[in-house]
Parts: C-alpha cells; sequence; structure tokens
C-alpha cells in the first residue's frame, strides 16, 4: 500500500467509476484496476463492488475509504507546512471560475498572484457556477469561485466580495432613460436568460420566487443563451432584455451601447463565493492561492 494507491482509491469512489477516475489521476482503466487490486491484495479482501457500469465500496472500502481521507488530508497538510516552512511553491494549479469571475475577475487576480509566486502555473477552467462546483467536488480543481450559492454537504464556501445584477437593455430600447422599472413590467416583455447552471440564472429565480413567481410560468423567455456575450449579442440586437452582473456590461454602460436599470421590488445583489472540497486539505499550491485570494480585495483587482 502507498499513498498513490490510496488517492486513485478515492477517486474511484468518489467518482463511481474507474474510467473516471482514470481520467482525473492521468491514467489508463486497466492501470486504475491494477492498483486497486493491488491493495485488495494487500489487505485480503474486496474493497470496490462492480455492479452495472458503477464502482460500489463494499464494508471494507467504506472503512478504507475514510482512514484514507485522514491520511491523504496528513499529506497535504504536512507538504503545505513544510512548502510554508521552506518558501518553496512550484507546480501547476487547476482552479474554476464561473462565467463573471472567471472572465473578469479571476484573470486580473492570477495576474496580480503570479507577480508573487512567479514559480506557480495556474490554469483557469471557465463554466457555468453548477459545472464548476462538480469539478470541485469531483476532485478535478482544487478551488473555484462562482456566484451562487449551493447547498451541499461537501462543499466550503467562503464569501469573497459582492456583485450588482441589473437589468440591461439596449441603448435604443424605450426604456433606456429609465433608472428602475416595475416586475410587472418586465413580465410582458422578451426576456433573455442564462443556462440553468449559471450563478446569474439562480440568483434571478430566488429573487422572483420571493414574489411567488416562476422564470419561465410568468416571463416571457425569448432565448436561453450558455454565455454572457451570447446574451449581450442578442440584447444589442434587439432580441430581448436580460439581467447581468453590470461588470460583463462595464464598457457597454460607459460608452452608452447599453443601459442598466434598476427591478424594483426585488434583491439582485449577489456574492462570489471561493468553494473547495471540505473532505480535502489543501495542496500547498492551493492554500497559498487561497492565503492570497482571501487576503486581497477581489474587487480592486
Amino acid at each position: 500500500m502507498d499513498l498513490w494507491q490510496l488517492h486513485i482509491f478515492c477517486k474511484v469512489v468518489e467518482l463511481a467509476s474507474f474510467s473516471k477516475a482514470g481520467q482525473t489521476v492521468h491514467l489508463s482503466q486497466p492501470t486504475v484496476s491494477s492498483h486497486i487490486k493491488d491493495l485488495e491484495q494487500h489487505f485480503g479482501c474486496p474493497l470496490i463492488n462492480r455492479l452495472a457500469r458503477r464502482a460500489v465500496p463494499t464494508k471494507a472500502g467504506e472503512l478504507l475509504h475514510s482512514h484514507a481521507l485522514r491520511i491523504l488530508a496528513l499529506r497535504d497538510e504536512t507538504e503545505t507546512v513544510m512548502a510554508e516552512f521552506l518558501g518553496h511553491y512550484k507546480g501547476r494549479l487547476v482552479i474554476g471560475g464561473s462565467t463573471i469571475p472567471g472572465g473578469y475577475l479571476l484573470p486580473k487576480m492570477i495576474g496580480r498572484f503570479n507577480h508573487v509566486y512567479p514559480n506557480i502555473r495556474i490554469s483557469l477552467i471557465i463554466s457555468d457556477s453548477r459545472e464548476i462546483v462538480q469539478k470541485t467536488l469531483a476532485g478535478e480543481i482544487e478551488l473555484g469561485v462562482v456566484g451562487a450559492h449551493f447547498s451541499d454537504d461537501h462543499l466550503c464556501e467562503n464569501a469573497l466580495a459582492s456583485d450588482t445584477m441589473k437589468l440591461i437593455v439596449a441603448r435604443q430600447h424605450p426604456w433606456a432613460g429609465r433608472s428602475s422599472i416595475a416586475l410587472d413590467d418586465l413580465r410582458q416583455e422578451p426576456l433573455i436568460v442564462r443556462e440553468s447552471g449559471s450563478g446569474t440564472r439562480q440568483v434571478l429565480e430566488r429573487a422572483i420566487a420571493t414574489k411567488g413567481l416562476r422564470l419561465h410560468d410568468a416571463f416571457h423567455i425569448v432565448a436561453e443563451i450558455g454565455n454572457t456575450a451570447g446574451v449581450i449579442a442578442g440584447i444589442k440586437s434587439g432580441l430581448g432584455v436580460s439581467v447581468l452582473s453590470t461588470m460583463a456590461v462595464e464598457d457597454d454602460l460607459t460608452y452608452q451601447t447599453l443601459a442598466a436599470l434598476d427591478i424594483s421590488g426585488i434583491d439582485l445583489q449577489r456574492n462570489f463565493y471561493l468553494v473547495s472540497d471540505q473532505r480535502r486539505a489543501f495542496s500547498p499550491l492551493a492554500h497559498a492561492f487561497q492565503t492570497f485570494i482571501t487576503t486581497h480585495p477581489i474587487n480592486d483587482a
């Protein structure tokens, strides 16, 4: 038994799949299976049941998994303590960001971080908030920054910064000269929305739910678009209006190609959250980035 085998075993259990675990640790499925067989021979008992394409731990496997997580967490803690003591930070860190923080905040923050830690190379994955959370819990990324709150027992969330969302309309739209509109007026207007996994959409859905409304039932939705750039293009073409972060349209508001309005009676403020899997200790690189991003105002990045 070695730590690498325990790491692979935990991935198999957490992802319920040999092939997915192999993709995460960059090994072929037969190699992953070989490592699990070595562990089973070492302990003298089956650890994984192969049931209908799902890898399910046996009772012995469940016991090993709980202890393996503690062992791996202690390993990571040891790595972190020694790296901090020696000042050695070098390698590649994979983090994730949902559309707004990934496109507008994290690149600037990564640039500032790189000046302090020039030997750490960061790979940034950008997707919707739900996907970033899923990748974090699957161990594909160590840290993520998302624009919505998620309820998951394994997810650790720390608020990093606030964000303002408003109704965005084209400059030629009749509402462009107004500072706010009523929610009932918006219900009659062609509305462009983000995809269901988007933090922007979740905030809107929760805001209108306080008024007893559901998005698809109460509003005239003309399009669901999977990225902010597409939504902005739709607004400018006259397809409809949309609720977006003002960060995403900062230049358009400055040059008056778009206009932003409040929606009376609903709260469209939100937080960006730093998310991680609380079952895992940070690697030295993730610990360095987590410390940096929580001690430097992300809004000022």
